[in-house]
């Protein structure tokens, strides 16, 4: 980098804190804030502007706050009180932020569920955050009652649906639209002052134990990225317009799109799910201005068809991770977007890299103290010297991405202790100080700039979700002749992330089209094994642990692989052979 590039970053740095400073104090320590006290701010300011896009509906901030409100006095008639969770099982709609607002007036907390697990993992997901109650939208109503036997009761006998035809009860469920009707929207009395430490919630991300883990979010967690990135990042105002396709369980959609539009007056344009087709439509439906991204919600719609509304929109910005080097720039060219400030951070981290100049390639420079360690890059080990400290990274060097816990930034953790523990380092530079482990690995490169390398461990990146390795094996494991399951991820040309592949150790009934119909039926899209390699038996290290290196090195090269090896297309396995890979390695062929 030039002298002249190095201080054009500085002040593009230096602007962006100048934005957040004058908040800056709602942040610190016992500040008597929360999302939903924001949101009375907001409908004070901005009353009569238009908070929230969503098909055909339109809210303004006002109308946002009220019906909070009246959503927030439902939960009371159901008992809900200061410290309750309740868990939220729902696509992306205006009732999903009402029941989130609504449950932050009460300092009660939500479990943001992941509307892709099934079975097992959802039903720990639910029970792990020890919820009071169930609300779920009408479009999960299956997918709760399956699991429903294998929770406890409270949540099991307090199953309330909303919309879409949810005003029925029946069985063990209740409808919230009926007892939401009537609720006055006026202010809430007697409810005790909000801290900046209270619990909002829970976020799910995936634990190598093979299940889901419940980050806790505090509304610190939400209204710091709110602030941050809302106005230091995208720079939002009350004319600004930010699409949000990403899921609201997510920390994408919740913290960007919820918190930034909370923390500026903007408006949220919401849609259900992703649609690459749609995308450009919405875009001059809503007069979008600014959106968040996960990197192959960009590829996706790289991938599209050129379309005659992807360019003449008002689009001035785009945020958010995963937008890889190979596509950064023709994604901007094609679609005339001036600016694209990628950052690096974790759902559960206390602390990010930000690239606020829009640098092609990088998440970023390091901030807030964050350092970059010297590890095992295979297994994420950080290496330590003769006195038992870590070493930092130098330029040109992958480290494991890691940041100081303290008081002012503070580590929140999990539900589960144990896991919190887990992510904690201590005595990395001196005796008694500890530090959280991302388990990430990022490459340092000159004036502290960063840019992503890989996952560390157990943890692969599909289709914008986490994979964990464990938590699929478990599931394959009980398909029809099959004893013993090996996931890891593969690269795949063209793709973003890592494909999942199955090294299958299997009986004499097992038959692959068998395990096709079991891997569709019981693992959502990202969570299937798009590769499998099938073989008669497992290879192990000494300590009886499954070998990932090597098979993720062989891949699924016949060449190099002399077990069967076959490719997930539509809902069956197709053999792999020669041509078969050659067409995955030129791109003729993708998967999906």
């Amino acid at each position: 980098m030039t002298r002249i590039d190095v201080l054009k970053t500085r002040w593009a740095e230096l602007s962006a804190v100048g934005r957040i400073l004058p908040v800056a104090r709602r942040l610190l320590p016992g500040a008597p804030w929360s999302p939903a006290k924001l949101l009375e701010e907001r409908a004070r300011q901005h009353g009569s502007r238009t908070g929230l896009l969503f098909e055909d509906q339109r809210y303004s901030w006002a109308e946002i706050n009220r019906e909070v409100n009246r959503t927030a006095r439902a939960f009371q008639a159901m008992s809900i009180e200061q410290g309750d969770v309740v868990a939220l099982l729902m696509d992306n709609r205006p009732e999903f932020l009402f029941a989130i607002g609504a449950l932050s007036r009460l300092r009660a907390a939500g479990a943001l569920i992941n509307t892709n697990i099934t079975g097992t993992a959802l039903a720990h997901a639910i029970r792990i955050s020890e919820p009071v109650a169930i609300l779920a939208g009408e479009e999960h109503r299956d997918r709760v009652e399956s699991v429903l036997p294998q929770l406890d009761s409270p949540p099991k006998d307090q199953v309330w649906i909303q919309g879409e035809g949810g005003r029925c009860d029946a069985g063990p469920y209740r409808s919230f639209d009926a007892l939401r009707e009537g609720q006055e929207a006026g202010p809430l009395e007697g409810l005790s002052e909000p801290t900046i430490e209270d619990r909002l919630g829970y976020i799910y991300t995936s634990g190598t134990t093979g299940l889901p883990k419940a980050a806790i979010i505090s509304n610190r967690r939400l209204l710091t990225p709110g602030y941050g990135m809302g106005r230091a990042i995208l720079d939002l105002s009350p004319d600004d317009v930010v699409y949000i396709t990403t899921p609201l369980y997510h920390s994408v959609g919740m913290f960007l799109g919820w918190g930034g539009t909370l923390s500026t007056g903007a408006a949220m344009a919401l849609r259900r799910k992703f649609s690459a087709s749609k995308f450009w439509d919405d875009v001059h439906r809503f007069e979008v201005s600014a959106f968040v991204y996960i990197g192959e919600l960009c590829r996706y719609l790289l991938n599209q068809p050129a379309n005659p509304r992807e360019r003449g929109h008002r689009i001035r910005v785009a945020s958010g991770n995963g937008l890889r080097p190979d596509i950064w720039q023709e994604f901007q060219r094609r679609f005339g977007i001036p600016l694209v400030r990628e950052y690096y951070g974790a759902t559960e981290g206390n602390s990010m890299a930000i690239n606020i100049t829009g640098r092609p390639g990088m998440v970023g420079r390091l901030l807030m103290g964050a350092k970059l360690l010297r590890c095992n890059v295979e297994t994420g080990e950080p290496t330590r010297n003769a006195d038992g400290r870590c070493e930092a990274a130098t330029a040109g060097e992958t480290g494991l991405f890691v940041a100081p816990i303290n008081e002012r930034v503070p580590f929140d953790g999990y539900a589960d202790r144990k896991a919190t523990q887990k992510k904690i380092l201590e005595g990395v530079f001196k005796p008694g100080d500890r530090w959280f482990n991302s388990g990430d690995l990022l490459v340092l490169h000159e004036d502290n700039w960063v840019s992503f390398a890989d996952r560390v461990g157990d943890t692969f990146r599909w289709k914008g979700e986490n994979v964990s390795t464990n938590e699929v094996a478990e599931t394959l494991n009980g398909a029809p002749g099959v004893l013993e399951t090996n996931v890891y991820g593969v690269e795949v040309p063209g793709s973003e992330g890592r494909a999942g592949m199955a090294s299958v150790n299997v009986g004499p009934e097992f038959s692959i089209e068998d395990f096709a119909r079991f891997a569709v039926q019981n693992l959502p899209g990202y969570q299937r094994p798009y590769f499998v390699r099938v073989q008669e038996q497992m290879r192990i290290t000494v300590t009886f642990k499954h070998q990932k290196v090597d098979y993720r090195r062989e891949g699924y090269d016949p060449s190099v692989v002399s077990d069967p090896l076959y490719l997930l297309e539509g809902d069956r396995y197709l053999p792999i052979d020669a041509q078969v890979f050659a067409s995955l390695q030129d791109g003729s062929r993708t998967v999906r």
